[in-house]
């Protein structure tokens, strides 16, 4: 049997209701992520811009976006047992421009950004609240790093009962192999993987 064939023959794979509630969640598009002067960043000036053409939608039709970024302050650099295996991420500093939103999204005053202490921006966050208060049904997903954050927010999603949507060339990492593994992971398990194309025509039809 193909890979394709075991996991269909397992029941993975099926796709993910649209709902007439959805948000767009950009997951720590910070400077930290996206600013290769940093060891920790990877290049996302294409995913950037794609994740802006679906924030412009999302104004259009009102849908809530929503930035998370990663920051920690020193008794937490200290003491996180994360931050004991990915020791570079200390590097991601509380006040820092390390993680600032990037000043090239088209984020407005009145965004909402989630700090969070963790992959998921859901683990230790008030995000399922802000979305269940918001009446929200599916959750639009892009950011950094798909093998990351990406990928840990979108199965605590699913979980909180959101429908999930990952937008796969609005999401960067630091190299190819763990970008195409984690998408086809969530792809069979947790959410649809969909191009920009397919979020803006998801966007149009609310």
């Amino acid at each position: 049997m193909s890979q394709e064939e075991i996991y269909m023959a397992a029941g993975f794979g099926a796709p993910v209701p649209r709902g007439s509630k959805p948000a767009l969640i950009v997951i720590d598009f910070s400077y930290g992520f996206t600013d290769t002067t940093y060891p920790t960043a990877s290049e996302a000036g294409d995913q950037i811009a794609a994740t802006n053409r679906l924030i412009t939608l999302a104004r259009v039709k009102h849908v809530p976006v929503i930035f998370t970024v990663i920051a920690f302050n020193k008794a937490e650099q200290d003491a996180l047992p994360w931050l004991k295996k990915a020791t570079g991420l200390k590097a991601l500093e509380e006040g820092s421009r390390l993680v600032e939103v990037d000043g090239r999204l088209d984020r407005a005053p009145g965004d909402a950004v989630v700090v969070k202490k963790g992959a998921s921006a859901f683990f230790g966050t008030n995000l399922s609240a802000h979305l269940t208060g918001a009446g929200v049904d599916t959750v639009i997903m892009t950011g950094a790093t798909t093998s990351g954050c990406v990928r840990a927010s979108a199965v605590d999603a699913v979980q909180s009962g959101f429908n999930v949507l990952v937008v796969g060339d609005a999401c960067a990492d630091r190299a190819q192999p763990p970008h195409d593994a984690a998408l086809y992971d969530i792809g069979q398990k947790y959410g649809d993987v969909i191009d920009a194309v397919e979020g803006s025509s998801y966007l149009k039809s609310i």
